[in-house]
């Protein structure tokens, strides 16, 4: 799914006239890429929320920059830890034929029967990196666990249903597992276990042939 995001170019980048922008509801980006000299440009906060909802972290943008429209995806973006507020974006430029590689997020979904049987889930893969033509990337990766048990694992092999991508993991890399009840308990009173990836860590996406 494609959205059209209209923006403008811009040639100040003064901390006041950023501040300004921002204060009237404007975000201050960039965007660089295939074909694309890294332009600066600013675009309505509100409208570009409305476009990630409509397409999603990994969709692609219509960008229109002053009637120069850009194919383009979220590269990266950041915001104010307090206010919650957008203070900045990357956006990559992208040729819609040729593969880039970006993360995607793993949802589990569905009821494990291992937890239904006192077992405890963890997850230590919230992320996968993918490459994939920017159409087929997905915003996020559902893996049903419904089937697993106490003691049960599931990796990266067990992915399905994405043909159109290349998932960079290797297949034996544990993405869930149940652990048994007393194991749990083992954990929990201090035995070091090993750290899995934080949750919505965003990633960047990069061309496979190296362009920005």
């Amino acid at each position: 799914m494609t959205a059209t995001l209209q923006a403008k170019k811009r040639t100040v980048s003064k901390h006041s006239v950023l501040s300004d922008l921002r204060n009237n509801g404007n975000i201050p980006a960039v965007v660089y890429g295939t074909k694309v000299d890294s332009t600066s440009i600013s675009l309505s906060e509100a409208s570009f929320l409305k476009v990630l909802k409509d397409v999603g972290r990994n969709g692609v943008i219509s960008l229109d920059v002053d009637g120069e429209k850009h194919n383009v995806v979220l590269n990266d973006y950041h915001s104010d830890p307090i206010k919650r507020s957008i203070l900045h974006i990357d956006f990559l430029a992208v040729d819609l034929s040729k593969e880039i590689t970006s993360t995607v997020r793993v949802n589990l979904t569905g009821d494990s029967s291992g937890v239904k049987d006192g077992g405890v889930l963890q997850q230590a893969l919230h992320e996968v990196e993918v490459t994939a033509k920017p159409n087929d990337i997905p915003t996020a990766i559902d893996i049903d666990i419904s089937s697993l048990e106490v003691g049960g694992t599931l990796s990266v092999a067990d992915i399905k249903g994405y043909d159109n991508l290349q998932i960079n993991h290797e297949a034996d890399e544990t993405i869930a597992s149940v652990l048994p009840p007393r194991q749990e308990e083992e954990i929990n009173t201090g035995e070091q276990q090993d750290g899995g990836i934080p949750e919505n860590v965003e990633g960047r996406e990069t061309s496979v042939d190296g362009t920005d």
